[in-house]
């Protein structure tokens, strides 16, 4: 198998990554959605290749405060994952999880930070399961971790950790919302075997 590299990325298999990004987001909407018990509506993601340097800005500039949680990737694929939504966002949610019972202030609680890390979970786990529905390869989410910090640090986690492997990564900007507009944000970063395999599962040849 010849080295894949993501600056050659083709149509055909961006054209498939939009295609799981939809699905992806579309059951993590569903599962967000069952979990606060309300009607989540959500607008098409919108799927980008980026590099690293440009992430920070899409999210509004690399001091933006974003929460973010980080996992790994593991089983026939490996490398990691992340969603990261602003702050006031991630309050939103919280308190629409625990009922309108999150306290006031601008600090997280570690009961409201539990609560982020499991809404995370369930929401990159429904991504994961669509990519191994599609795929038919066994992945695996490690425990998440939750980070709250700018933009730029968050990214910078993945980046040191990926960045000899080009730095380019996948990025679904998905909008949803029930009373207020949320910006979240997937990161898929797997290794770059990894995405070989990916291609081979969907049946497109790699160069």
């Amino acid at each position: 198998m010849g080295e894949l590299s993501l600056e050659k990325v083709s149509e055909t298999y961006f054209d498939v990554l939009k295609e799981i990004g939809n699905i992806g987001a579309g059951n993590a909407m569903t599962a967000l959605s069952q979990m606060l018990q309300c009607k989540v509506d959500m607008k098409v993601p919108q799927v980008k290749l980026l590099e690293f340097s440009e992430v920070g800005a899409l999210m509004g500039g690399e001091e933006q405060v974003m929460v973010g949680v980080l996992l790994g990737v593991e089983g026939d694929i490996t490398g990691s994952m992340m969603f990261l939504v602003e702050k006031e966002s991630a309050k939103h949610l919280i308190n629409k999880v625990m009922m309108g019972m999150a306290p006031e202030g601008d600090d997280f609680s570690e009961m409201e930070l539990s609560a982020m890390k499991e809404l995370g979970n369930i929401i990159t786990g429904a991504y994961l399961n669509s990519l191994s529905t599609l795929t038919n390869l066994q992945i695996y989410p490690t425990p998440p971790a939750l980070t709250v910090d700018m933009a730029g640090a968050i990214l910078s986690v993945p980046a040191i950790q990926f960045g000899v492997l080009g730095d380019r990564i996948l990025l679904i900007q998905s909008q949803f919302y029930d009373e207020i507009e949320i910006d979240g944000y997937f990161i898929l970063i797997p290794d770059l075997e990894s995405y070989s395999k990916i291609l081979s599962a969907l049946g497109i040849p790699v160069e």
